[in-house]
């Protein structure tokens, strides 16, 4: 897959370049509040396409209690969007609390796939003595 399982990241390159990321900000922050899941009580990571095998096996990685704060932000958003009504304002997710809970185990288990990878398509030749 192109760019990893989270897809390309400029992320790395604009944080070393400081004007780059003085420009870059506010326009980040303005998308992020445009794209409407914190709006929604969702963070980031809820949004992930949970199909994908990688995804699934770090979802099973979770542990309990996030496993369950997420399975309730995603009830929570689902009955929000079938009643047509919005979170109040001072229940909106802030900037600060949208972390990436589950990118470091969707990067673990692709770390894991392509270690097993490396090994499942290893030579091996027999020393003759």
């Amino acid at each position: 897959m192109l760019g990893g399982p989270l897809g390309i990241s400029l992320a790395p390159a604009i944080k070393q370049n400081k004007s780059l990321l003085k420009i870059l900000t506010p326009i980040a922050n303005a998308y992020a509040n445009a794209m409407g899941h914190r709006q929604m009580g969702l963070r980031y990571d809820d949004l992930l396409v949970e199909e994908r095998e990688d995804v699934q096996k770090a979802l099973s990685r979770l542990p309990t209690r996030e496993g369950y704060d997420r399975a309730y932000r995603l009830k929570m958003s689902h009955q929000l969007a079938v009643t047509h009504r919005p979170l109040p304002k001072e229940q909106w997710l802030t900037a600060k609390d949208d972390v990436r809970y589950l990118a470091p185990y969707v990067e673990g288990v692709k770390a894991e796939n392509d270690e097993r990878a490396q090994w499942d398509t290893m030579d091996v030749e027999v020393r003759k003595s």
